[in-house]
């Protein structure tokens, strides 16, 4: 361009973008991808409730660097207890998606998950903090209609 501004696809130093170059991490990956197309964990119970306290064990910390993407993403937040929801909302990640990575992690020995007993979550700032939580969680719907 005129005056030597960049021109669309230069960058400030003058380097051209190439295609091969790394953009970063993906905006959007459909949430089927991340569980193998599960809509439930490992286990033959109910879905984690979303107040389910889950963190790391040592086992998980000690293979943090074996664990691929989200695992690893998971394990590593989980080294202080936090909820499902939060988890799910702290890394911006489909509320299932969590739910069944979770799961997976327990059954590994990664995680410890403590779900709270009835008298708990009848506590409401229990239940405050899971609601902030679930509002944190970004809409798959708005994840990609970004993408797009």
């Amino acid at each position: 361009m005129a005056g030597g501004e960049p021109g669309p696809g230069d960058e400030a130093d003058g380097r051209a973008q190439g295609p091969s170059e790394p953009a970063g991490r993906a905006p959007a990956i459909r949430p089927f991808l991340l569980t193998a197309g599960r809509v439930a964990g490992g286990g033959a119970g109910p879905p984690l409730p979303v107040e389910t306290q889950v963190v790391a064990t040592s086992a998980g910390l000690a293979a943090l660097r074996s664990l691929a993407f989200e695992q690893h993403d998971i394990v590593a937040a989980c080294r202080r207890p936090q909820s499902v929801a939060e988890l799910a909302a702290g890394l911006r990640l489909h509320l299932n998606v969590v739910r069944v990575l979770a799961e997976d992690l327990r059954a590994a020995g990664r995680l410890a998950v403590h779900v709270p007993n009835a008298g708990t979550t009848q506590d409401i700032s229990v239940l405050r903090r899971v609601i902030d939580g679930l509002r944190a969680v970004p809409d798959s719907r708005d994840t990609l209609r970004d993408s797009g």
